[in-house]
């Protein structure tokens, strides 16, 4: 179906073009509707064409490392889908589909190339608005990324953090109980084999003194590490509610298939059950 020139002055991305380029460019595309859940395009299939939405509403989606169905964007009227991979000539790296009826421009790259052959300005303003959308996708890229906590909160401790954790591990060691036993052991046989001449005789006064002041040191740096493990515990458990909701969410998408798949092959067997019986 060909395209209107006033359709195409309703695109953001053309919005920027005058009449003589738009006119130009609206007999090289063409005007395709789609109709609720039809496939526009799957991964993998070849990039040549891009498609800007007139009006309803498609879903741009890929697949994750886990095999998860990842939704990269929904477009509306005035938004476009498949640039990167139509310029490129690559396979398409997502799938698009359409979530109602849903009007399209479809443009090939041999449409855009000659607009740019002959309008050279209009190959300026078109990337400036396939500008603003790779800063959109580089800013969702931002946010969906996670980092593993435990590094996050390694790189975020301050030094006396860092000390106190490693005060925690060393006197919570076997290392610490066989070494201040042994300066326990040799402090008080040394002072009971001189005697008189002892610097701190029993009952280990000054002993007692050393003991009292360590303790007072310890027990507050030990609970410093104690509230940040405590930290930890707490984003962890975040993380796996977050990760728990995901896989909730996946399972009731993949039941609501599957009851859309189960009620497809109820009508093709109601159809198939339909036409055997006049015969």
């Amino acid at each position: 179906m060909t395209c209107h020139p006033d359709v195409l002055k309703q695109v953001p991305l053309f919005a920027l073009l005058d009449d003589d380029e738009t006119a130009l460019l609206a007999n090289k595309v063409e005007l395709k509707t789609y109709a609720p859940r039809q496939r526009i395009y799957k991964m993998g299939e070849p990039g040549g064409r891009a498609y800007v939405v007139v009006s309803g509403k498609a879903r741009v989606t890929t697949v994750d490392e886990d095999q998860q169905e990842v939704v990269l964007d929904e477009p509306t009227a005035g938004d476009f889908f498949g640039f990167a991979s139509m310029l490129q000539q690559s396979p398409h790296e997502s799938g698009a589909t359409a979530l109602e009826e849903t009007v399209c421009v479809e443009v090939d790259r041999e449409d855009i190339f000659e607009l740019i052959q002959r309008k050279p300005h209009a190959g300026m303003d078109m990337l400036s608005v396939l500008g603003r959308q790779y800063h959109a996708a580089h800013q969702l890229v931002r946010v969906r990324s996670m980092r593993n906590i435990n590094e996050v909160i390694e790189e975020e401790s301050t030094f006396g953090e860092r000390i106190a954790d490693a005060v925690a591990r060393f006197g919570g060691s076997w290392t610490f109980i066989i070494t201040f036993a042994v300066i326990l052991v040799t402090y008080a046989s040394a002072n009971i084999l001189l005697r008189g001449k002892a610097w701190d005789p029993y009952p280990f006064i000054l002993l007692n003194l050393f003991l009292s002041m360590l303790a007072a040191v310890q027990a507050p740096v030990i609970m410093m590490s104690q509230n940040r493990q405590d930290t930890k515990d707490r984003l962890r458990g975040e993380l796996d509610f977050d990760v728990n909701r995901r896989a909730e969410s996946e399972i009731q998408g993949v039941a609501g298939k599957l009851h859309q798949l189960t009620e497809k092959i109820e009508d093709l067997e109601e159809l198939v059950r339909e036409r055997r019986g006049p015969a």
